[in-house]
């Protein structure tokens, strides 16, 4: 494998999880801009790493099979179809840019020449998410009527700023930067939403165009979606959380990493009590589940743990959210 690009949040900790694979050799990093390299660059998974001259070095190599696309949001699309018109399987950071007909022309290329793209949301991995989404799944929390989702951030830093320079982070703010990772559960649960609301506010001084205040409803004919997002937080990652409640049961997972999950059900069943309780689940580094899912889907060993359409989805949905676009209807 190969990286192409260190500019986003995730690069770093991506670089480190190849390095550490026993079932990946990475092989080298490409960053066009100097100015990335010489600041992210020195950060200590890139130390002894091959830094590429140039992207055609990389690309051209036919020992890479795939490489983990890690720019900037608004450099990830164009380094995305590099990789995949050079026949390699594509780790895709989040989000999937802010051009739509772009992102849904990607995955028409990739499905064309049977090659992976697997989407940086990382909490689908998480031990928690997955027994909700396996509940909810099958049935046995019953009909889901209700999502309530926070998902927020720390004070914007002058760095953060200078990486944030695409169209979506400008104008769809938190929501757009952060919030993709527990949309992609909420689709996950209940599919993508029929209509989408939202309310994207600026309320900090810090840096005025930064919409830090953000609420998206998403509606369903049989239930709501609330997603929060906020930049400021004292200590958000405690409170990062989702709420599903169902007509037999309901779940909690606040916070998401390590994950702390509740359970309360109608009745008892599965080995577990009517009433809420706590449920045990494992706490795993970030990245490692989702390298192994997608090197196993590039080995035909599994099928990709989400679809193109749900990727799409996903994308359509966080766009809505961010106030970006309306949720056209489904085709």
């Amino acid at each position: 494998m190969a990286q192409y690009g260190i500019g986003h949040d995730h690069a770093a900790g991506k670089a480190r999880v190849m390095r550490d694979s026993a079932a990946v050799e990475l092989v080298g990093v490409y960053e066009p801009a100097e100015w990335l390299r010489g600041s992210l660059g020195a950060r200590p998974p890139y130390d002894g790493v091959h830094w590429f001259g140039s992207a055609r070095e990389m690309l051209e190599d036919p020992s890479i099979t795939a490489v983990a696309v890690e720019g900037r949001v608004s450099e990830n699309l164009a380094f995305a179809r590099a990789c995949l018109e050079h026949g390699k399987h594509v780790w895709l950071d989040k989000p999937a840019g802010d051009d739509l007909d772009e992102f849904r022309a990607l995955l028409r290329l990739a499905a064309a020449r049977n090659l992976h793209v697997q989407l940086g949301y990382m909490f689908r991995y998480n031990a928690g998410y997955q027994f909700i989404l396996d509940w909810a799944a099958s049935g046995r929390l019953g009909a889901i009527r209700s999502v309530r989702t926070r998902i927020s951030s720390g004070v914007a830093t002058d760095a953060s700023w200078r990486r944030w320079d695409s169209r979506g982070e400008h104008a769809g703010g938190l929501m757009f930067i952060l919030a993709g990772h527990v949309v992609d559960i909420v689709v996950a649960l209940l599919g993508r939403p029929h209509r989408v609301s939202a309310f994207a506010r600026q309320h900090s001084d810090a840096f005025p165009w930064y919409r830090d205040n953000n609420v998206a409803v998403f509606e369903y004919p049989g239930a709501l979606a609330v997603v929060e997002s906020v930049s400021g937080e004292v200590e958000p990652g405690a409170a990062r959380r989702m709420e599903v409640y169902g007509t037999r049961g309901s779940a909690i997972l606040e916070p998401m990493e390590p994950p702390r999950l509740r359970l309360s059900l109608d009745a008892a069943r599965d080995g577990y009590e009517a009433g809420w309780q706590e449920v045990p689940v494992e706490a795993r580094p970030r990245y490692v589940e989702s390298l192994r899912a997608f090197l196993a889907t590039i080995h035909g060993e599994q099928p990709a743990d989400r679809t193109f359409a749900h990727e799409l989805a996903v994308q359509e949905t966080l766009l809505a959210a961010a106030g970006l676009q309306s949720l056209a209807p489904p085709r």
